[in-house]
């Protein structure tokens, strides 16, 4: 199945941990998440079950913060926008 995007995915590999921090705001605790696949224009993120995220966030991931919007939800993973 051949799907047009508009970024290439790529996958976390080599010296680029998975683990990533999800800011909700600076009074909520960080949640923890994984990071199946990235690219310049979104990822798709792992978390928990039972972790109930707003429709927009901060991610922190390789030392840098990206201002996400959620695009899409599938069990315990989302797609998110930057």
């Amino acid at each position: 199945m051949h799907q047009d995007r508009r970024f290439n995915r790529v996958r976390p590999s080599g010296n680029l941990s998975r683990s990533a921090s999800i800011i909700v705001d600076l009074k909520s605790p960080v949640i923890r998440c994984n990071v199946v696949d990235y690219s310049a224009g979104g990822a798709c993120l792992e978390v928990a079950p039972g972790k109930p995220l707003p429709d927009r966030f901060e991610l922190l991931y390789a030392g840098s913060k990206k201002k996400c919007r959620v695009v899409w939800v599938k069990g315990p993973r989302l797609g998110v926008s930057f």
